[in-house]
This record gives C-alpha cells, sequence and structure tokens, in this order.
C-alpha cells in the first residue's frame, strides 16, 4: 500500500543525512575529552547495561517511571515493525509477511499490542504534564525542554495513530492477511467501515505518509534535542561506574601543568559522554539536598551546561582554539556560578537516582579543583580550614598534643605491631570535639567489654584528608595521604576501626589510589558483629530512649551500602527496631556537613540541617541516632534552631555502651 518508492527514497535519504550529520556532529565532541579506562570487565559491563538500559531498574523505581519502561520497552519492540515499513517503502512487496504464517501472525499481534500500550503510554505522559506537572517544571529552562517533550510524545502518538489507520483501512479492504492477528486494528476496521465516506485507499495512503512524516521527522530532530540521550543512555550505562562512585582521580602533580577542569575539553570522554546521555528527567534535583532547600545547585542544569559548552566551545576546540565560554562564571546557559560549584554536599544522591548511571559529583569535585589550585577561589571561611589542616593536620588548627586528651577518660594503649589487632583511627572529630569525644569513649568502653585488641596511634595520628579532597584541595590532600598511608606501613597496621564514615570511607577507598589495602571497618560494623557472635554481652535492654530514630550517614550509606550494621545493632541493643524517617536508607537526607560544607556558611535558602531535622520532628521522637561526628553537629544545632528542646541526640556507640552500664 505504499506510495511510489523514488520519493520515499529520496526523503528517507534526505532525513538520514540530517541524523547522522547532527549524530556525527555532537558525538564527535567527545573525543575532545582526555582519556579515561572504561573499556574493562566486558561481562560486568554487559550486565550493568542489562540491568540500567534494558531492564530500566533504576527508572521502575518510582511508579511514574514505569510509564517511561513501557514506552522505551515498546520504542525496541516497534523497531521491528518500522523496519518492516521502510523497506516496504523502498522495495514494494518486500514485508515482513514473506515469513511463515505463524511467525508472521505472532509479531502482527505482538506489534498490534505494543502500538496500543505506547499509544495508552504517551496520553498518560501527556496527562501528567498537563495536570500533574512536578513543582520543579516551573522554570522558563524547563517549560522549554518540556516543550521539545511535547513534541516528541506527539511523533510517537502520531506514528501510533497513522499505524492503526493504516491497518484499519487495508483490513476493511480485505488486503491484510493476518487480520485475525490485530485484534485492535481489526475493532478500527469496523468503525472505519462503518464511518468513513472517502475512498478507503485515500484513506491508507493518507495514514501511510503520516506515519511516514512522523517517522522521519522523529529522525531528523533526534541528534537536534535532549532526546539523543535514546542514542547515548545504552553506552553511557555500559560505561559507567562498576561499584560505587566513592572517590576521585588521582592528580599527578607536575609543575607547569593545570589542574582541575577550566575549559570543557579537559574533562574526560566519559564526562563528556554523561552530557548527552542526561535525560533531564529531574530525579536527581528531586534528590539533591542543595536543591531542594533553594541553593542555586541543580545536578540536572550542571550536566546541561556542560552539554551546552561543548556544543558552543566544541567548533573552535576541534580547530585546536582556545575555548571561549568558561565552565565556571556568570549565570547563563553554559556555565554554572561559583556559588552553585560550592553548593554541593557530595552526598551522592544524584548518583544513586540517575537512570544512566551519569557522575554528576565528580564533576563538580574537578571544577572546585580548578578554582582552588589555579585561581584560589573558594569561600572566604575555608581559607582557615585550609591553613590549620596544613598547618596543624586538623580543622581548627589545635595542637597535635591535644588529640590523646580524651585519653584521660578511659585507658588507651598504643597501636603495636603484631600485639594489636586493630587501630582505632579516631579522627579529628572523635580526638577535638568535646562532644564527639563521649562517642569516642563510648566506642573505646565497647573495644573493651568485648576483649577486642586496639590502640591509637596518639599525637600521630592526622587527619584523612577527605573534606580537603571533596574541596577541590588534591594538592595538600595528596600530600596528606601520602604521609598517613607511609605511616600506616611503618606501623605494621592491617586493620583499622573508625567512627567516622568520613574517614571510613577516605581509609577504605581513596587510600586505594596510593596502594594502601587495608580491612577497614566502621563501628557500626563491627559492634553489629560483636553482637551477633556474643562477644559484646550487654548488662542490660536499653529502654529509657524513647521513640528512636536512626538518621543513616550518606558516607556510610550511599557511598558504602552500610545500611543494616546499625539496625541491627539498635534492635539488639533496645529490643526493638528503631523508628525511620520519611527519607531513608538509600534514599536517606544529607545532614548538609559532607563535601566540606562543614566549614562553610550556608548563606542562601533554607539550611539543609533544618530541613533534615523538621523531618525528624514529624515522628515525634525522643531520641536521633547518628553513626557520624558531622550528623551529630549537624543534628545537635538543628534542634537548638528550632528550640526543639528535650530531644537527644545520641551516636550508636553511646546508645550501646549504655547497655554496658550495671
Amino acid at each position: 500500500m505504499s506510495p511510489n518508492p523514488m520519493i520515499f527514497a529520496a526523503l528517507l535519504l534526505a532525513s538520514m543525512f540530517v541524523f547522522c550529520t547532527g549524530c556525527y556532529r555532537r558525538l564527535s565532541l567527545i573525543g575532545l575529552g582526555r582519556p579515561e579506562q572504561r573499556c574493562n570487565a566486558t561481562g560486568l559491563r554487559l550486565r550493568q547495561m542489562f540491568l540500567h538500559a534494558f531492564a530500566q531498574k533504576q527508572v521502575i523505581r518510582k511508579s511514574s517511571g514505569l510509564n517511561h519502561a513501557v514506552i522505551f520497552w515498546s520504542f525496541l519492540i516497534l523497531l521491528l515493525a518500522n523496519g518492516d515499513f521502510i523497506l516496504n517503502g523502498l522495495i514494494p512487496g518486500f514485508t515482513l509477511a514473506l515469513l511463515p504464517a505463524p511467525l508472521h501472525h505472532a509479531l502482527l499481534f505482538a506489534f498490534d499490542l505494543v502500538s496500543l500500550l505506547t499509544l495508552v503510554a504517551v496520553l498518560l505522559a501527556f496527562s501528567r504534564r498537563i495536570f500533574f506537572p512536578h513543582p520543579s517544571m516551573s522554570s522558563d529552562y524547563v517549560k522549554a525542554r518540556s516543550l521539545e517533550g511535547f513534541l516528541i510524545l506527539s511523533l510517537i502518538a502520531l506514528l501510533m495513530l497513522a499505524y492503526f489507520g493504516l491497518h484499519g483501512a487495508e483490513i476493511a479492504m480485505g488486503k491484510e492477511q493476518g487480520a485475525a492477528a490485530m485484534p485492535v486494528s481489526a475493532l478500527l476496521a469496523k468503525g472505519i467501515a462503518v464511518s468513513w465516506s472517502g475512498t478507503l485507499q485515500s484513506l491508507a495512503g493518507f495514514c501511510w505518509w503520516l506515519h511516514a512524516a512522523a517517522l522521519l521527522a522523529f529522525l531528523c530532530f533526534l541528534p537536534q534535542s535532549k532526546h539523543m540521550h535514546i542514542l547515548t543512555a545504552i553506552p553511557n550505562c555500559f560505561f559507567g561506574a562498576l561499584g560505587k562512585t566513592n572517590s576521585h582521580c588521582r592528580e599527578r602533580f607536575v609543575r607547569g601543568e593545570s589542574y582541575g577542569v577550566a575549559t570543557v575539553d579537559q574533562f574526560t570522554w566519559k564526562d563528556l559522554l554523561d552530557g548527552f546521555s542526561c535525560t533531564e528527567c529531574g530525579r536527581c534535583q528531586e534528590a539533591c539536598p542543595a536543591a531542594c532547600t533553594g541553593k542555586s545547585l541543580n545536578p540536572r542544569q550542571v550536566m546541561h551546561a556542560i552539554k551546552t559548552n561543548l556544543l558552543a566551545n566544541g567548533a573552535l576546540l576541534q580547530k585546536g582554539m582556545g575555548a571561549q565560554m568558561p565552565l565556571v562564571g556568570p549565570e547563563g546557559e553554559g556555565s554554572s556560578t561559583e556559588e552553585t560549584i560550592w553548593s554541593c554536599t557530595t552526598c551522592g544522591s544524584c548518583m544513586s537516582v540517575c537512570p544512566v548511571l551519569i557522575e554528576q559529583t565528580p564533576k563538580i569535585i574537578k571544577m572546585r579543583r580548578h578554582l582552588v589550585q589555579m585561581k584560589s577561589r573558594f569561600p572566604e571561611e575555608l581559607l582557615t580550614f585550609f591553613e590549620n589542616m596544613e598547618g596543624r593536620s586538623n580543622p581548627w588548627g589545635i595542637a597535635p598534643s591535644e588529640r590523646t586528651k580524651w585519653h584521660s577518660a578511659i585507658e588507651v594503649q598504643p597501636f603495636q605491631a603484631g600485639k594489636t589487632e586493630y587501630l582505632f583511627y579516631v579522627g579529628c572529630a572523635g580526638a577535638f570535639d568535646s562532644r564527639q569525644k563521649h562517642a569516642t569513649v563510648a566506642l573505646a568502653a565497647i573495644l573493651d567489654a568485648a576483649a577486642v585488641s586496639w590502640g591509637t596511634l596518639g599525637k600521630d595520628e592526622k587527619c584523612c584528608g577527605d573534606s580537603l579532597r571533596r574541596l577541590g584541595n588534591e594538592f595538600v590532600f595528596d600530600e596528606m595521604a601520602r604521609d598517613n598511608v607511609r605511616l600506616l606501613v611503618e606501623r605494621g597496621v592491617q586493620k583499622i576501626i573508625t567512627q567516622c564514615p568520613h574517614c571510613f570511607s577516605t581509609l577504605k577507598n581513596d587510600y586505594r589510589q596510593y596502594g594502601l589495602e587495608l580491612e577497614v571497618v566502621h563501628h557500626s560494623e563491627l559492634i553489629a558483629r560483636l553482637l551477633e557472635s556474643g562477644r559484646l554481652k550487654l548488662n542490660k535492654q536499653v529502654s529509657d530512649l524513647g521513640g528512636l530514630l536512626f538518621h543513616d550517614s550518606c558516607y556510610l550509606g550511599r557511598h558504602n551500602d552500610i545500611y543494616s550494621a546499625p539496625r541491627e545493632a539498635l534492635k539488639a541493643v533496645t529490643g526493638s527496631a528503631p523508628g525511620e524517617f520519611g527519607r531513608n536508607g538509600r534514599d536517606s537526607f544529607c545532614c548538609g556537613a559532607g563535601g566540606g560544607r562543614m566549614w562553610q556558611e550556608e548563606r542562601h535558602g533554607e539550611r539543609i540541617n533544618l530541613n533534615r531535622v523538621k523531618e525528624a520532628l514529624e515522628k515525634k521522637p525522643d531520641t536521633i541516632c547518628v553513626s557520624c561526628p558531622y550528623c551529630m553537629t549537624m543534628m545537635e544545632d538543628g534542634l537548638k534552631d528550632l528550640q526543639a528542646n528535650g530531644i537527644r541526640v545520641r551516636d550508636l556507640a553511646e546508645v550501646v555502651a549504655e547497655g554496658l552500664r550495671p
């Protein structure tokens, strides 16, 4: 039923030229990025690609995502139907009807059913955008992108309607051999036979050209739109990080080099592929604590700015000329402001919810590195922090001899290789912060009660450097990490206990880049293990905490997948599972202190810790339990600011230590 194949062939060639040219113009820009090894472990990568790209694992976590998944899976099936349409348009008579009848009819049934599902899914998507728009769609930028989405949905709907119209007309004319296998088209054919006043031949021809026009328009428009992610998302899932993105690339310091990322070509090719793969679905924005509290940071717009910057500068960079549009500069298309870059808490929420495995946080860290190391531009309060870290290896600039003051509350032995099993890496907060010292002593008491062999480095312990690295001061972090690795190796340390998730993650993940492979355990894991094995015996069940609510630390949970251990420990000690925040587990909301935000002021929007504490107050708790010194500080400060008197904040170790008392 196809019209002149020569006309269709000419239109198809023109559309393919536009499509291929658009794809090449954009995808060739990815080659401007720096090298990065992402071609290892092919089997694991194929599995990851199947789960995230084809099975839509992350997409269907939200109920609205199921609708998108239906459109995606239908799209894959209808590729065959559209391929048949194109071949038939070029070579009339060359169709799937040449296949054995059972197989042909099975395919027709699948195409008919899937086309109906796609049409329903598109109508639902239209309804959601029109009648139930998300609050994040209020900005002019998002509205413009939404119009693009309406256009794509309209093209898909036209394809489905044209498909049914074409086959309905053919069935009504008696020219479709597989009519019995096409229930939807057959039903439509009955309606056409009754109501259509023109010739069925003209209706079929109109629907054929409508289908062709929608298909060719889709081809032409795809490379120019955000929907290019249809082409890049699948390979992006293949090349995505294997495991958690809980560390950052190491820089090698050579005189005369530039550090961090100042221009878009200083990103890696995978960073640039991420830009083209962003679906702009807004999930990262909904999860980001900075975006949720009115800060200028929006992970989605950061990715869009990188892509826009690449498109604007790409031609110049390919000619060997310098980029004209800065990555970090005045607010506008293609640039992120400094305020935006410094708002990130590195909590990992954006990466944990991204359907196509985009790594937003490392890109922000790379831009911070350039600001700090090449431009010396950073929030003024960080100057004191950086000086204290360089001079005395702790955020407050306190004398190293003060690290052992907490020893007065309990007997502490120095770590000795061959005699001591665990090094208790106390951390800066555990040694210097007056509130966190109570948790340090509680943990020491627990270790003694369980007959765990442990010791400390005393005044020789230095900061792990977590905040330095996340704030972009990689040079000082590198020096500190190398010194710490040298010390740990010299002392013969094989196992480390930490009470701070930031120390835990840095020693376990970041220090691997320096050749350090140790067993690092967070105190929540060790306590849960000691309780389960019976090595730690309690004298009583802790029952005076009232309503107990547990808060997940980002660096313990999202960055290192430790969720059950603290909950199991609390259940063993109190006799019941702790209460949960509305946002908990991998969806937990940040306290606001990570990524070096602990040492900066929040000058815009709502304070992140207040947002989290308000969420806690909805549950009317008596006690909030944490497993991180930063979370401890932020929760206590939030409760004071909201004048929530009577609610206590306790570290997990303090709760467990209560059970050791007679």
